[in-house]
């Protein structure tokens, strides 16, 4: 369970970052509204990273928590960003997709 509470705090790290790509292109009262879900995907993000870790590795919890976090916050860029999608962005995303793999299937939990 606390793989998919993990999961979870990882994606709402996604959450946080686009929320921040967003207030940087806003302005306002929608800056603001931004900012607010900015601060209330950190919060849950990081308060289910702590319940997460009281019982995963804090080293591999961190890892899959950042990496979920980097491969989605790519994704959201070339997907409403319009961020360049190379070959070579593919690639390492692809490559981390697997480490983040390859740490839950290593984890001792």
């Amino acid at each position: 369970m606390n793989w998919v509470i993990l999961i979870v705090a990882g994606l709402f790290e996604v959450g946080f970052a686009t929320c921040l790509a967003k207030v940087k292109e806003s302005s306002g009262t929608t800056a603001t509204l931004w900012f607010v879900g900015f601060l209330v995907c950190l919060s849950i993000s990081m308060y289910l990273l702590i319940v997460a870790t009281k019982t995963l590795p804090i080293g591999t919890a961190y890892a899959v928590w950042t990496g979920i976090g980097a491969v989605g916050t790519v994704l959201m860029g070339i997907l409403f960003f319009n961020e360049p999608a190379t070959f070579w962005r593919v690639f390492f995303i692809t490559t981390l997709i697997a480490s983040i793999v390859g740490l839950k299937s290593v984890s001792a939990h």
